[in-house]
């Protein structure tokens, strides 16, 4: 339950971030397509500088009391100029509005049930709320230390303010999803045509499934990779003939993306490409200016991720972590026949048309081709898709290979040989390549229409007749498959909400509860869950790593079944017992031997002379 002051404090936050809006909106004139997703990536910026330096909760307050600052400036402005009082909203924003709150009110729903969670990005934040403070060498319960914290300094900073929930760490990772959705709908210029918003979000709602194993009800980072470079994409293309409100722009955009995930990198150069491209074709005379612009922004944008690099070879000096290559450069320890079947499966994975990634890439593929051809032949339009399904399969192939690489060199074998987390990582680049393909194609049919909004009567914007029938059954077909691809993604995500009270998760928290201690400190006792296995959950250590997280314990083992003999032996190794599950033998054991009747719960473990003594808390 959010008390008062998370209340009002929440209600702060709304307009600390609504006065960066509109002074934004004041002095940088940017479409408001773009404005919420260029706010929260440069307070997500400020927000991990400050962690760098030292001053995270310093650094947070600051930054919303100037937001506050910039509103109360703003209203007395405007209030000063005693203007009529008028919102309007086009058909178009308010049904995105609409939407993203719906979406957002199922998200503040939502717990978390993915085992990343609980493995890194939760804990990771919880650390950080706990302690104000960045993850140090000392957090025994952070094993993925180099994991970069772009976005987990805004969630911090959201949740800081409105509240420490689960909900909570979801809803703000929620506003940077579909801020990078709305500034995609800024790569629209004719906004008075519907059907290209129609297009656009028919195309971009696809997204949703082929991102199903990285749904946007967790802390994953792995959705916002490449949607934050598609919103890059739009920014550029927009404000192509003005490369210096385009840079100032991408700026913060990129350099959040290099610190969202070691392949943030990687991401953020597509789009730092595609900005120096559009800066190259459209540079109409020599100006040092926005030569000037576009180099700031190239080495401004990897200001986050060389900070974070400073920090591991500094703080984290002789720490090891996963993903990192030997100090040779590469790991040449695995055999040739490992490599072989390495790269076996890898090869049978990436090209498995029963496979949402691989389905994505051919039927787009065969799309792309298609529309080019239609548009070449019969409308006899020169439409620059093709040009983008080139880039983009180059794109595809590089970053495939350096997946391999990735499991050829870097990851650790054990998880190599099954090629852990693959799906992810081919989901991320097909999001990008569907979503790059369908923010081309709206701009193709953008420039396709016979005449411009504003050359003449709205009446006579059509050819004739029959083209505007063409362009009503258009917009009413692209919306109803919009409107079932989003309900399907809507109902998934209702489903889980609805199924959370028979979650591991659920399960673990009704024995243990969730807790947070002054100055994060650790409990360092021992503890010793017992549960099934059912889905391997202890068997690969989920149900271990869910209750680290809620007794934000680093002390913590899981068991399936007693050995009578090793019984006591066992038990003396730990302070708690933590019974999540029960099942008939386990209930004989302990009646027999310690004379409880076994049941959910916390047992504390003391020993009474010789013997074993558990009692219930």
């Amino acid at each position: 339950m959010l008390t008062v002051l998370q209340l009002l404090m929440g209600i702060a936050l709304v307009f600390s971030f609504l006065g960066y809006m509109l002074l934004v909106r004041k002095f940088l004139s940017l479409r408001w397509e773009f404005i919420p997703v260029f706010v929260f990536s440069t307070i997500a910026c400020l927000v991990f500088f400050s962690g760098l330096a030292g001053r995270l909760h310093a650094g947070s307050v600051a930054i919303m009391i100037l937001g506050l600052v910039a509103f109360v400036v703003i209203l007395v402005f405007w209030l000063h100029q005693r203007p009529s009082f008028r919102i309007t909203f086009s058909i178009s924003k308010l049904s995105f509005l609409l939407g993203s709150f719906i979406f957002l009110l199922v998200l503040f729903q939502n717990q978390l049930t993915h085992y990343d969670n609980f493995s890194h990005w939760a804990i990771v934040l919880k650390q950080m709320l706990s302690t104000d403070a960045f993850p140090t060498p000392d957090a025994d319960l952070i094993d993925f230390k180099n994991y970069p914290l772009g976005i987990s300094s805004f969630i911090y900073y959201v949740c800081r303010f409105a509240g420490q929930a689960q909900s909570i760490m979801l809803l703000a990772q929620g506003l940077l999803i579909f801020s990078c959705f709305y500034a995609m709908f800024g790569i629209v210029s004719e906004k008075r045509r519907y059907l290209l918003y129609a297009v656009l979000g028919m195309g971009l709602s696809t997204l949703s499934f082929f991102n199903i194993t990285i749904r946007i009800n967790n802390l994953l980072v792995d959705f916002l990779l490449p949607i934050y470079v598609l919103a890059i994409f739009a920014v550029v293309h927009q404000y192509r003939n003005d490369i210096l409100r385009a840079c100032a722009i991408v700026l913060p955009l990129a350099g959040l993306l290099t610190v969202t995930k070691s392949t943030g990198v990687i991401f953020a150069a597509v789009g730092l490409i595609y900005l120096v491209y559009t800066w190259l074709t459209h540079w109409k005379k020599p100006g040092w200016k926005q030569a000037l612009a576009v180099a700031g922004t190239l080495v401004g944008a990897f200001l986050p991720s060389y900070g974070w690099s400073m920090r591991m070879a500094t703080v984290f000096q002789g720490v090891e972590n996963k993903f990192e290559v030997s100090s040779s450069g590469l790991d040449t320890n695995r055999t040739l026949e490992q490599m072989v079947e390495i790269f076996s499966l890898f090869l049978k994975s990436s090209t498995d048309l029963t496979t949402r990634p691989v389905m994505g890439i051919v039927i787009f593929q065969i799309l792309a081709i298609a529309a080019s051809v239609f548009a070449a032949v019969v409308l006899k339009k020169k439409w620059k898709l093709w040009k983008a399904l080139i880039a983009l399969d180059v794109v595809l192939l590089l970053y495939y290979a350096g997946i391999l690489g990735l499991y050829l060199f870097s990851m650790p074998l054990d998880e190599a040989m099954w090629l852990a987390g693959f799906e992810r990582y081919a989901s991320s680049i097909v999001v990008l390549f569907v979503g790059g393909l369908v923010l081309c194609a709206t701009v193709d049919i953008e420039r396709s229409f016979h005449h411009k909004i504003g050359e003449v009567p709205d009446f006579r914007a059509f050819k004739n007749v029959r083209t505007k029938g063409f362009y009503q059954k258009g917009v009413m077909a692209c919306t109803a498959v919009a409107v079932t691809l989003l309900l399907s993604e809507y109902n998934g995500m209702v489903s889980i909400a609805r199924d959370y009270d028979n979650s591991l998760p659920y399960k673990v928290h009704a024995v243990t509860g969730d807790r947070w201690y002054d100055g994060g400190q650790e409990d360092e006792s021992k503890y010793l869950f017992y549960a099934s296995d059912k889905d391997l959950q202890v068997t690969n250590f989920y149900m271990q790593y869910i209750g680290r997280y809620f007794l934000f314990a680093p002390n913590v083992d899981g068991i399936v079944l007693f050995y009578e003999d090793n019984m006591d032996n066992l038990l003396s190794g730990y302070d708690y017992l933590v019974v999540v599950e029960t099942d008939k033998d386990a209930k004989r054991l302990l009646k027999k031997h310690y004379g409880v009747d076994m049941q959910a719960g916390i047992y504390q473990i003391t020993r009474s002379g010789d013997e074993i003594v558990l009692t219930l808390l």
